[in-house]
């Protein structure tokens, strides 16, 4: 079965920087494109990012554009999100999914709060 664990949330002060991890298992993840979402307190979820299979593609919604970057090792079934300049607004939990969107299969997420 689809297991997505996601790790390296915390609390962070605005402009500061996190790494979330989210390792894979249960699927063969080489073969999945891969995206992060989130969802803050009282809102939807919100498309974050999306890796192609081996990376070559990647894409970002425009609030976190220039800011995170999203990144892929097929070799330890894992997916990344750096993220730089960290705001207020970026707090969520957020979500590793396969699939390229919010409709996959997702982890348990893990929270990210940005404030001073």
């Amino acid at each position: 079965q689809v297991q997505l664990v996601e790790s390296g949330g915390g609390l962070v002060q605005p402009g500061g920087s996190l790494r979330l991890s989210c390792t894979a298992s249960g699927f063969t993840f080489s073969s999945s494109t891969m995206s992060w979402v989130r969802q803050a307190p009282g809102k939807g979820l919100e498309w974050v990012s999306g890796i192609s299979l081996v990376g070559f593609r990647t894409d970002y919604a425009d609030s976190v554009k220039g800011r995170f970057t999203i990144s892929r090792d097929n070799e330890k079934n894992t997916l990344y999100l750096q993220m730089n300049s960290l705001k207020p607004e970026d707090t969520a939990v957020y979500y590793c999914a396969r699939g390229w969107g919010t409709h996959g299969s997702r982890g348990q997420g893990t929270q990210v709060t940005v404030s001073s």
